[in-house]
């Protein structure tokens, strides 16, 4: 079984149709450590109302094949999941957050860490401006690490915004200790 195990990881690795790429090369403070990914990645996002984002810092940020993922429930109480590329979310998301202004900060961090992958819970909350007193909304982004021995890369972003139905664990917030 082990022997299975390492040949279909090397049939994986150098049969890989999608090879990384660096079409988009990261600045290597944004990638040196899963703090920097972190932090850089909620701050390509946010900005204020009228202000481009720099879309091609975000790409830098992800492997190619990388996936967003936004789940929630809708009006009518249905519970769905919206699976994206990067494209995808720059071409969805980036116009509203572009026109109405958005800033969304990690306020707690529960990671987990083993060689090259790492698991970030982020909690995070969201404002219209980085003035603004209180976030708009709040929730949690499930984000999974990759490190392939010289950068960390993003593979996948996958978030739910908190409800009444569904209110943030205490275990997540700020002032768990």
């Amino acid at each position: 079984m082990r022997l299975l195990i390492v040949l279909f990881l090397l049939l994986s690795v150098h049969g890989n149709s999608y090879a990384q790429t660096d079409s988009f090369p990261a600045a290597a403070k944004d990638v040196e450590s899963v703090d920097a990914i972190m932090k850089a990645l909620y701050e390509v996002i946010s900005g204020p109302a009228g202000q481009a984002r720099n879309w091609n810092r975000m790409r830098s940020l992800f492997l190619p094949e990388a996936k967003m993922i936004a789940t929630g429930t809708t009006p009518a109480g249905e519970i769905v999941k919206r699976v994206m590329t990067v494209e995808d979310y720059i071409t969805r998301n980036g116009p509203v957050l572009e026109k109405n202004g958005f800033f969304e900060q990690e306020i707690y961090r529960k990671q987990e860490l083993y060689g090259r992958i790492a698991h970030c819970f982020s909690t995070y909350a969201a404002k219209r401006n980085a003035t603004d007193a209180e976030p708009f909304m709040r929730g949690i982004n499930s984000i999974q690490l990759y490190n392939d021995g010289k950068r960390w890369w993003i593979l996948s972003v996958y978030w739910q915004s908190e409800s009444k139905e569904v209110p943030l664990p205490k275990q997540y917030l700020p002032e768990h200790p």
